[in-house]
């Protein structure tokens, strides 16, 4: 699925539920949510640019394919992921609030 916002009106009333139940606000689940989403969206042949990016790659790479800007694109996702995990993780142990009157906690 390509839409950022369909994913999240699919699996939103799934993930906002169980995170409440860890104790975790609805603003944390879906930043958590757009982490994984925004990561995996540039490797993802559902991206709704995807055809484009190919016809573009193969500008200079005739042979280039979908396994070819695949394995392109896999280091910068993991290093995406591996940097957006980082600041997740130094966001809640230092307690920084998402936004104004957001806390990181249900009900908190």
């Amino acid at each position: 699925m390509g839409s950022a916002s369909a994913k999240w009106a699919i699996m939103g009333p799934v993930f906002i539920p169980i995170f409440m139940l860890l104790g975790y606000s609805p603003e944390l689940s879906q930043a958590v949510f757009r982490i994984g989403d925004s990561v995996t969206n540039v490797i993802s042949p559902m991206m709704s640019f995807f055809a484009l990016i190919i016809v573009y790659y193969q500008k200079y790479d005739k042979k280039a394919g979908i396994g070819t800007l695949i394995a392109t694109m896999l280091p910068f996702t993991i290093t995406f992921f591996l940097i957006w995990t980082a600041l997740l993780i130094v966001w809640i142990l230092l307690g920084l609030p998402l936004g104004p009157g957001v806390s990181l906690y249900y009900g908190g």
